[in-house]
This record gives C-alpha cells, structure tokens and sequence, in this order.
C-alpha cells in the first residue's frame, strides 16, 4: 500500500474536517431527510432528494478523508535537523535570477497545496527540481511558462 507524505498541519486540518463532518453535518443531513420525508411522497419530494445527494457527498469525502489518513505518512519536520537541504516539509526562499524578485514555498502534501499561500505540492515542478538540492545551488526549473533560473537562499523547518 501507497503511503502519502503529509505534514503535521495537513493532517491536524482533515481530521478537523473528518471530525466536523460526522459530528456536525452528518447528523445535520439525517435530520433534513427525516424532515423532508414528512412532507408525503418521496418521489416527487425535492427537500428529500436534495437531502440525499448531499448525504452521498458527505459519505464520500467522509471515506476519502479516511482513506487519505491511513495511508498518510505524516511529516513533522521541526523535528528533523536542519542541514540546509530541500526535503518533504521545508520552507525555502528563492531568489529569481532573472527578475531578482524572492519567493517563499513550503513543500507540502498533494492535499495540502495552496498557491494563494505559498504552499507547493510535492508533485508540482518546482518542488521536484528543489528536492535533495542545498542552499547557495543555482538550479534551473522547467515550468509550464518555460525554465526559470533560481537560486536557493534559505531552508528553514518550520
């Protein structure tokens, strides 16, 4: 069985997400199905199947959530020592040979990936070209938009 690596922070989030869905809006669901079925006739009843498209929603990200914590492999990288090379968890500062503009990425788990944040996939290009290299490397990065120069200023585990 696959595992899939994920960070403290990831894992903390879908189980929130998990604990939220079986306390709150399972039970939430199972009441407006009830509530739905006492307006008659199930067939023609929109309350009811509405209700029930949203139960299979919730009862498949439910089991997802589930699925993807078994098999996480979760990561604390505070934990590990910091030696000044690019693994799975680290926050790295780049620096754009080209325009000189800096970037700040963590490398996280498929699921955690959040661009607007500054959170990478560990799949995504830029995170395979950083993984195992050390700061002061100059590397190149094929993206979608073309290769890109960068340099790797700073690893931190935060």
């Amino acid at each position: 069985m696959n595992q899939y690596p994920m960070t403290v922070q990831g894992a903390d989030a879908l189980r929130d997400e998990l604990n939220y869905l079986k306390t709150v809006k399972r039970p939430r669901i199972v009441n407006d199905i009830a509530d739905a079925r006492e307006h008659g006739d199930l067939k023609e009843n929109a309350e009811y199947h509405a209700a029930r498209e949203e139960q299979g929603f919730c009862e498949g990200r439910i089991q997802e959530i589930e699925g993807k914590l078994s098999n996480a492999q979760i990561i604390d990288i505070a934990k590990i020592p910091n030696r000044g090379k690019v693994i799975f968890g680290v926050t790295v500062t780049l620096l754009n040979i080209d325009t000189e503009a800096e970037v700040k990425y963590q490398i996280v788990g498929d699921d955690e990936a959040d661009i607007k944040n500054n959170r990478i996939s560990i799949s995504s290009p830029i995170a395979r070209g950083l993984i195992g290299k050390e700061v002061d490397t100059e590397i190149e990065i094929k993206t979608p938009g073309g290769v890109v120069e960068y340099e790797i200023i700073a690893v931190e585990h935060i």
